[in-house]
């Protein structure tokens, strides 16, 4: 019989940071420039801990490797395949683009980052850099080396509650005053365009830019993914379909009440963003708050959710198996 992994968070400082991962989800952050948490993480950049329970102390790359049949026996010579984070972009972040498996991999050694955003939170008139306008590669080379942002890049309004599926090779940025859960392929490479001229207050200097990368993986013309979404209530929890994805799935819970769901993939991954609830599994029950984390794995057929709480839920797409 296994138990919810219910995690500790792995706390980043950012040039772009601020303090809403403490003043909206009770983080004990490191400083008032916190820019991100990695809730669900086996990365070396970031691998996050067992709070309790029988695995308390070991990582999730440890559990991962040591303990495979809590992940369905999938691949485990391959990393951890997911990472969750929540970014506070008190600033823009930089511009930037993520390459694919196969660049990635010849690159720098790692996964391909294919991402996805759910936004928690957005001041009035925030927004994000998604996409840009280039029509032709040599057009979006030429953009690029002028300098020429405003012509170049997409900027999209956003509020709370909209989602936006990011693959790898898209250009994009959340821009100051958003708040967003991120799902992504447990990969660290970024190849950042532009960063708004910005000093790095650690070094005096302008943060490095990868623009021969950049334009090798940005896919061009840019044509945005948009998936449809569909909503299905099993009692008192309205499960909502953000995307289903090669890498990844992604699920908003809305709980108002009780409910029995079962298990449809090797294991799960969960965030709780509003509310509390209590997590019902084998019999034995977890209260829950916003901002904690947790994996149910292989052999938890079944749970129970009581409460008042909204989660962001993930699966691991086919190409994550």
């Amino acid at each position: 019989m296994t138990e919810p992994l219910i995690l500790t968070a792995a706390l980043h400082e950012k040039m772009w940071g601020g303090t809403a991962l403490r003043d909206v989800f009770g983080f004990d952050i490191p400083s008032e420039t916190t820019g991100e948490a990695w809730l669900i993480s086996g990365h070396k950049n970031g691998t996050v801990f067992c709070e309790d329970g029988r695995y308390a102390g070991k990582s999730i790359a440890e559990l991962w490797q040591e303990e495979p049949q809590l992940f369905g026996n999938t691949d485990t010579n391959r990393p951890f395949p997911l990472l969750v984070k929540l970014l506070d972009a008190h600033q823009d972040l930089s511009v930037q683009v993520h390459p694919d498996d196969a660049y990635a991999g010849g690159h720098a050694g790692e996964l391909g980052k294919t991402e996805s955003w759910y936004i928690v939170a957005a001041e009035p008139g925030a927004e994000i850099y998604y996409g840009h306008t280039a029509q032709t590669k040599a057009e979006f080379d030429a953009a690029v080396d002028a300098g020429d942002w405003d012509k170049l890049l997409r900027k999209v309004p956003v509020k709370a509650g909209d989602f936006f599926y990011v693959p790898a090779g898209t250009l994009h940025a959340l821009g100051a005053g958003v708040l967003a859960l991120e799902t992504q392929q447990s990969s660290d490479v970024t190849y950042r365009v532009y960063d708004f001229d910005r000093v790095d207050a650690k070094t005096g200097e302008l943060r490095e830019l990868h623009l021969a990368d950049a334009k090798n993986v940005t896919t061009v013309p840019f044509v945005p993914e948009q998936p449809q979404t569909s909503t299905a209530t099993y009692g008192g929890v309205t499960v909502t379909t953000l995307v289903e994805a090669p890498y990844f799935n992604v699920y908003k819970w809305d709980v108002d009440g009780r409910a029995t769901l079962d298990a449809r993939a090797p294991y799960l991954l969960a965030t709780v963003i509003d509310g509390t609830l209590d997590l019902t599994v084998f019999g034995v029950t977890y209260p829950l708050h916003k901002g904690q984390s947790f994996i149910l794995p292989n052999d938890v057929e079944a749970w129970t959710l009581q409460g008042e709480a909204t989660l962001i839920t993930s699966t691991p797409g086919p190409k994550s198996m």
